[in-house]
């Protein structure tokens, strides 16, 4: 969420940065309920100073004998005009709030405007594959060597979905095996969270109210809270901490979650998004990191550098775009992409995205630090997927494959998977 005081101190400014999201927002409107929420406030606290005022003048007054009946219908009067006051501004805090959670985060000053088009490749990594015989894709690799079932998975769960089997399920587990590996030795806190999480989760991470219908919602009975399926453990990790005070000591705050993703897809797929390449759940191993804003920018170098070399240890080629402002997501301050290279689209396809949400996320969900001087802040979040397996498993089979249909298994894969050589 935007700090308030920051519309309040620089309308243009803030304008101006949304802007380059190619995103309008009425920031006037915005003001003018806030002036008239510090108006009622202003009114509210008049008149519970005038009531406290005339109650301590009650007691003088009936020891000397005068009739206070009179005062006690004023005070009634007043305690009218109170209690109306207070619901006023209940419902004018509520419009503005739900105005300031609807706004998307401001991207950092070094992010270009604009949408993909203007995204900045800033690293390529590795060559491309060249291959003396007729390449086969993923789909074709996956099925011929059983590694998964698209029929089947359709059959049980419709389109979008896909069967692990064998040594592909095996495979998948090796892939989620190297992050945890990788992230445990690096210091990080291994988290297993829920899948289902409640409405608030979804208000912190900033996807609420938004992008409510981009998730798989459960329906509950009786008036039980909302609640939906995780779309990333990004959504559950910014939460735990939420509405507390962290001590400045006990930052940053390394945590990774292996979870399922779920997410709807609107529209049909295309042609080119056949088998792995998106689906309504998929694994990932997601990293985040919550720190002071002095350190959020060693925190992002960090998490970047982490996803780039889970991807080299794979031995995959890959490229990293620094994303323009208007195709960041909402919540985030600016994000880089790593995309992997898959040879039967000719393209590039993300796999990870590194983000830092500065203050925006904690501002919705109130994760505080104390700092050393005794003084409460917002803490800083940032997140990097590390990795999501649904697209690293098809540019694994495509980058590596051979003449004879066989898949050579990454070697930091090998200890988990039991062979060299998929066949």
């Amino acid at each position: 969420m935007i700090d308030i005081n920051l519309i309040r101190n620089d309308e243009k400014g803030v304008a101006a940065a949304l802007e380059k999201r190619g995103y309008t927002a009425d920031l006037g409107a915005i003001l003018k309920l806030d002036a008239k929420r510090r108006e009622m406030i202003g009114r509210a606290e008049s008149l519970k100073a005038e009531k406290n005022k005339v109650s301590a003048d009650i007691p003088r007054l009936k020891k000397s004998g005068q009739d206070v009946q009179p005062i006690f219908e004023k005070m009634r009067e007043i305690g009218k005009e109170i209690d109306a006051c207070d619901e006023s501004i209940r419902a004018v805090e509520a419009e503005l709030n739900n105005a300031l959670l609807c706004l998307p985060n401001l991207p950092d000053p070094d992010v270009v405007a604009g949408g993909k088009e203007n995204n900045e490749v800033i690293k390529v990594w590795g060559e491309k594959p060249v291959f003396d015989f007729e390449i086969k894709n993923h789909v074709d690799l996956c099925e011929s060597l059983k590694l998964i079932d698209y029929e089947r998975g359709v059959k049980i769960s419709g389109n979008g979905s896909w069967l692990y089997t064998g040594r592909g399920a095996v495979l998948e587990w090796a892939l989620l095996n190297y992050f945890i590996k990788t992230h445990l030795s690096d210091g990080y806190m291994f988290i297993l969270p829920p899948h289902m999480l409640n409405y608030e989760c979804g208000l912190g991470a900033g996807q609420f109210p938004k992008f409510e219908d981009d998730v798989y919602r459960i329906e509950t009975e009786g008036g039980a809270a909302r609640r939906f399926l995780l779309p990333t453990a990004e959504t559950a990790l910014v939460n735990i901490y939420r509405g507390e005070i962290i001590p400045q000591n006990e930052l940053p705050k390394k945590l990774f979650a292996y979870t399922p993703c779920y997410r709807k897809e609107a529209g049909s797929y295309r042609a080119e998004e056949r088998g792995m390449i998106r689906g309504h759940q998929f694994d990932k191993v997601e990293m985040v990191q919550i720190t002071t804003p002095e350190t959020s920018k060693q925190a992002f170098e960090e998490l970047l550098q982490k996803a780039c070399a889970l991807v080299e240890g794979l031995g995959l080629h890959y490229r990293l775009s620094k994303l323009a402002a208007g195709d960041c997501s909402a919540s985030m301050a600016r994000t880089y992409d790593i995309e992997v290279w898959i040879p039967s689209m000719g393209i590039y396809k993300e796999v990870s995205s590194v983000s830092n949400a500065n203050d925006y996320q904690a501002r919705r969900n109130s994760t505080r630090y104390r700092g050393a001087d005794g003084k409460i802040n917002f803490v800083h979040t940032l997140n990097g997927s590390g990795l999501a397996t649904s697209r690293i498993l098809p540019a694994i089979v495509e980058q590596n494959q051979n003449a004879d249909g066989s898949v050579t298994v990454p070697a930091v894969l090998r200890e988990f998977v039991g062979c060299d050589i998929l066949k």
